[in-house]
């Protein structure tokens, strides 16, 4: 297994730098099931970040994006049940994709609910109001 950092799954799905993307492409279209890749939950948020604040991604694109990464099975996602759940929540609430999987790994550790001062998060992520 090898581990993949963000820049590159960002040149990989970006497209938009010509020697750095298409040795991203090259090598992630080298992986297999004997040698897949590694994301880590650290590598999701920082690619949904980067692909909101620099690229403009839009929620559904961003959706489809996370959908595409979970279900290539060249890669291996850290914790990938609560990475669903965590993009099933964020898909139908208001709330970040990083809150969404505060919340979902929270829930998974036994909290019995996790505190923020987020309206967003609190009214649609699960989480309860701090005050």
């Amino acid at each position: 297994m090898i581990g993949l950092d963000t820049n590159v799954l960002v040149r990989y799905i970006a497209q938009d730098d010509v020697k750095q993307s298409a040795i991203a492409t090259s090598f992630i279209d080298k992986l297999n099931n004997s040698t897949p890749g590694f994301v880590t939950l650290i590598t999701l948020v920082e690619l949904v970040w980067v692909m909101q604040s620099c690229y403009k991604s839009t929620k559904p694109e961003i959706i489809s994006i996370l959908e595409m990464l979970l279900r290539t099975q060249e890669l291996v996602v850290e914790n990938a049940e609560t990475a669903i759940k965590a993009l099933h929540l964020f898909s139908k609430s208001k709330a970040d994709f990083s809150d969404c999987l505060i919340e979902r790994l929270a829930h998974k550790a036994g909290c019995t609910h996790t505190v923020t001062f987020d309206d967003k998060s609190a009214k649609t992520a699960g989480m309860q109001y701090l005050n």
